[in-house]
């Protein structure tokens, strides 16, 4: 049974980082819909940069983090947009089964085996 689930576990991340890692890069570049709305009242110059009025993307200015390493949907330093872009998905995938497997295994560990439990219920 451990080996069908590690299996079926291995091929859960493999689906998971390639549709994060080559299909993230055919999404729309188009703001959705929460970016159009944090939009909505300003207005913008060809660099999308802002030239006036008032938005909520005006006061979030100076909270953003475009110095960051993953910054906009990709890696900084790599030039190369595809790359760049599936990288940063492929690390989303990998950090977050991390955590995710990190806190089941902590869960896990704490809690015991069921096994555990149950023989005590039946041997009493």
């Amino acid at each position: 049974m451990k080996k069908r689930l590690g299996w079926f576990i291995a091929g859960g991340l493999l689906v998971a980082a390639l549709l994060a890692g080559v299909v993230s890069s055919f999404a729309s570049s188009s703001p959705d819909g929460l970016d159009a709305a944090a939009r909505k009242g300003c207005t913008f110059d060809a660099d999308d940069n802002i030239t006036g009025g008032t938005c909520m993307v005006q006061q979030e200015q100076d909270h953003q983090m475009k110095d960051s390493p993953l910054a906009d949907y990709g890696i900084k330093g790599i030039d190369n947009e595809f790359l760049s872009t599936g990288l940063s998905g492929v690390l989303g995938v990998a950090v977050t089964f991390a955590i995710g497997g990190g806190v089941f295994w902590l869960v896990r560990r704490r809690g015991g085996s069921s096994n555990e439990h149950t023989e005590g219920a039946t041997s009493a």
